[in-house]
């Protein structure tokens, strides 16, 4: 039986909870490399650590080719409350976005927030998190798991099944990925790209079949962004040959690359990765948002060893500007990809409108 923490349904909670300074007793645990991870406990929160999501973006081919969802649940520990009593003392904080890319339209979204004590759930045992009626969960193994994504709004609505069609990604080494030179700034980090989409979607009144692929990230960490990190630039892509691609940066206030870093897993299984000395990215041309001010590089070339790829935005409007627990703007949408190698994916840039703090 999967052992579960509840949460609110989404009640506003003071954003003092993160905005406080964390108590100076709680002891996170640090990221270290020889970790072995064991699924499916894995798939599940890890509480103890600063900061988790569970992180899925898709690229639909029905109803209409083109259309991109994400659904992503973060986990926060902020260190305020761990010393009261109560039982709905924020000690976890979860917040959750999901968005719908309309290509030639626009982008729709949507967040919610919760805390300990007050109704949603997380378990620590399996993939299985929700907010009210948000909810990613996973069942089965071997070859017959599946995960499950649901969310409602007014604005939009879907109910996707998610079937694996090759193995687990372990980033990094063996799951141990760094984002920094110094050790301590890491995460655990497992992708699961390629999955089948199988489902439905409501828009504009109307519940149509859904079909397409998507991505699943899940990372817990304690420390990402080094000294002098503003953001970074981060791309996962399915490849058309069934094949894998993860990319990523982070900048400095001047937007240089400190870190970099990327995975390339072929139609065989065959998976290489390449260090920051090996990776170049090179911005082809801006976005502007008249709401933020931020200038985004939504077209980037991204070199890794002999190969080269280049984003092109589905729609160059994808930026996200959400106001629980704290203010954030960014930028997160669906690409595709040509170069050496063609597919279609997610691209998120942070830190352009202002330096991320995680």
């Amino acid at each position: 039986m999967r052992r579960r923490t509840f949460l609110t349904t989404p009640l506003l909670w003071p954003t003092l909870a993160l905005a406080a300074p964390a108590d100076t007793s709680v002891a996170y645990p640090p990221v270290t490399p020889g970790r072995r991870l064991v699924f499916p406990r894995d798939h599940g929160a890890h509480p103890d650590f600063r900061t988790e999501w569970w992180y899925v973006t898709g690229a639909l081919d029905t109803p209409e080719r083109d259309m991109g969802f994400q659904l992503t649940f973060f986990r926060s520990r902020p260190g305020t409350a761990e010393q009261l009593s109560s039982p709905i003392a924020a000690r976890q904080i979860l917040f959750a976005h999901a968005a719908l890319t309309l290509p030639g339209d626009r982008l729709r979204h949507t967040e919610r927030v919760a805390r300990v004590g007050l109704g949603a759930a997380f378990s620590i045992d399996d993939c299985d998190v929700s907010i009210g009626a948000w909810r990613i969960s996973r069942q089965g193994s071997g070859d017959r798991q599946t995960f499950r994504l649901q969310m409602q709004s007014p604005q939009f609505s879907y109910d996707f099944t998610l079937t694996p069609s090759q193995p687990l990604l372990l980033q990094g080494d063996n799951g141990y990925s760094r984002k920094g030179q110094r050790p301590q700034f890491a995460s655990y980090y497992v992708s699961w790209p390629q999955l089948t989409v199988d489902g439905f979607l409501l828009f504009d009144g109307r519940r149509q079949a859904a079909r397409g692929r998507a991505w699943f990230d899940h990372e817990w960490s304690t420390a990402v962004l080094s000294d002098g990190a503003v953001g970074w630039d981060w791309v996962g892509i399915n490849l058309a040959d069934g094949g894998a691609l993860m990319a990523f940066r982070l900048r400095d206030a001047q937007a240089g690359t400190l870190f970099a870093h990327v995975a390339w897993r072929n139609a065989a299984g065959r998976l290489r990765q390449f260090e920051t000395a090996e990776i170049s990215f090179q911005v082809l041309r801006h976005w502007s948002s008249t709401r933020s001010g931020a200038n985004y590089p939504v077209q980037l070339e991204i070199r890794f060893g002999e190969h080269t790829v280049r984003t092109l935005p589905v729609l160059d409007d994808q930026e996200l500007s959400t106001s629980r627990p704290v203010p954030v703007v960014y930028w997160e949408g669906l690409v595709r990809v040509e170069g050496s190698f063609a597919g279609r994916g997610y691209l998120e840039m942070t830190g352009y409108a202002d330096r991320l703090s995680i």
